[in-house]
């Protein structure tokens, strides 16, 4: 007597509203039929955990932009995700649809190499003795400062472990992971982490000094930022998507999360041939021909 076959659980997630993501999750539900068990097709901050840790797979629709929003919760749940590029970049979108079909056997017989990315965690208190905590969130790029309005530059003084490293008069600052080396510290001059190691970087934004440069540190570490000078407008905000306003002598604390998050790669390229490709890092020189 033969067993019935155990289809993999998913769950997928989009934004109908944007672009193509409804054409291609209507395509790709008609692909999985009797590939697959869809457990929930949702917003991700409509599906409850409960959905989540019953899933194998999470399928994210969309950009970079999704995957990190959907990231933030998949990772409580431990659950894989698999980034289908229907955006501009897709760094971590590494599937185009037809890939995905290509080698979708494959990825949930689990023959796919499954990255592990580590996440920041952001604590916002009011006094560096710890006072009241105010805010705390994931994440998945960085955590950031930014001065704001009315954009005046602020003063914010670093520590790291407890030992004073810098103050930074500047128009604010990145504490990124490996993952978010090439996103916001990328563009503000900070170098290109392997997304897997483990480690963090502080990266002044537009430091009002030439000798500011950014610095990796070990992802056991924990950095204090307290803020001794601010505008009225300025935030910490968590992958450019969770923002909270911050006042004098508020302090962000930085370190990692204890969970993690799990990334399924595409087999057809390496992480750096995906650098190379995406961001079109370490091209020749282009030259005009007479």
């Amino acid at each position: 007597m033969s067993q019935r076959k155990t289809l993999p659980k998913l769950v997928i997630f989009g934004d109908p509203a944007k672009g193509p993501v409804a054409e291609a999750i209507d395509d790709f539900t008609r692909f999985l039929r009797g590939k697959a068990e869809i457990v929930a097709s949702c917003y991700i901050e409509k599906c409850t955990a409960d959905v989540l840790r019953e899933s194998d797979f999470a399928i994210v629709f969309g950009g970079d932009g999704s995957i990190i929003s959907a990231a933030r919760d998949l990772s409580q749940a431990h659950v894989p995700v698999i980034g289908v590029n229907l955006g501009k970049l897709g760094y971590l979108a590494e599937f185009s649809v037809n890939e995905l079909k290509e080698f979708f056997d494959n990825v949930v017989a689990g023959k796919a190499p499954i990255e592990r990315r580590m996440l920041l965690g952001c604590w916002v208190s009011e006094t560096v003795q710890g006072g009241r905590e105010k805010f705390h969130s994931p994440a998945v790029n960085e955590v950031f400062i930014t001065s704001g309005p009315p954009f005046r530059m602020i003063e914010l003084k670093i520590a790291v472990d407890g030992e004073h490293v810098a103050t930074c008069v500047s128009d604010g600052l990145i504490v990124s992971t490996p993952t978010g080396s090439t996103a916001y510290n990328l563009s503000a001059g900070g170098p290109i982490l392997a997304a897997a190691m483990e480690a963090m970087v502080i990266t002044p934004i537009c430091p009002h000094s030439l000798s500011f440069r950014p610095i990796v540190i070990d992802a056991r570490s924990q950095v204090e930022v307290c803020c001794t000078r601010v505008n009225e407008g300025t935030t910490v905000s968590i992958d450019g998507q969770v923002s909270r306003t911050l006042a004098v002598d508020d302090v962000v604390r930085i370190a990692r999360e204890a969970s993690s998050f799990h990334v399924v790669n595409n087999p057809l390229r390496t992480p750096w041939q995906t650098l190379a490709s995406k961001l079109g890092w370490a091209e020749r020189p282009k030259y005009e021909r007479p």
